[in-house]
């Protein structure tokens, strides 16, 4: 299917996309600084520059958008048909970055929650920004929000040598309720 706007469109539209400063990431923000928690933006001391940066709970927060970094299961993650061997490989090569930065921020010692952009949505973000207060206050050394769908091709959590010994069960939000 051929692209419904001229070439010059386009690239003014993707590069308008932004990296910081997304909503999804500051629906975060607010309600996290709401809750009463302080956290600095974008290290750029630490791999990938987290979203978000809790040194207080020695915790990042990673803020995916489901198309760029390809939640699967969700109904934004599809791929465009147009160019699609482009589009393959940059999808693979995010997926790849967000791995290793992954795996070296747990090296480092840091706590890591991988909040995807679906679950900011209205009817849920509450539900989402319960279970990462939870989290914050918790040890549990990973989380993502919402948990990876059992048999999907999305990289599994990585391991991390005190993974069982989170102190509080964390809720999850799809066995929360919609709203009341």
């Amino acid at each position: 299917m051929p692209d419904i706007v001229d070439a010059a469109t386009r690239s003014r539209m993707m590069a308008s996309i932004r990296g910081r400063d997304t909503l999804p990431e500051m629906r975060v923000r607010r309600a996290l600084h709401r809750a009463g928690f302080r956290f600095r933006l974008h290290a750029r001391t630490l791999p990938g520059r987290p979203d978000l940066v809790l040194r207080k709970h020695r915790a990042v927060i990673l803020v995916h958008g489901c198309f760029w970094h390809r939640h699967d299961g969700c109904r934004t993650a599809s791929t465009p048909s147009a160019n699609a061997g482009f589009w393959q490989a940059k999808f693979s090569a995010n997926v790849a970055r967000d791995a290793r930065n992954r795996q070296a921020l747990m090296d480092a010692g840091w706590r890591i929650a991988i909040v995807w952009e679906c679950t900011l949505r209205p009817r849920l973000a509450g539900a989402t920004i319960e279970t990462l207060s939870d989290w914050l206050r918790s040890a549990v050394p990973f989380v993502e929000i919402p948990p990876a769908v059992p048999g999907s091709t999305h990289p599994a959590p990585l391991p991390y040598p005190d993974a069982d010994t989170a102190p509080v069960p964390l809720r999850r939000v799809a066995e929360t309720s919609g709203p009341e």
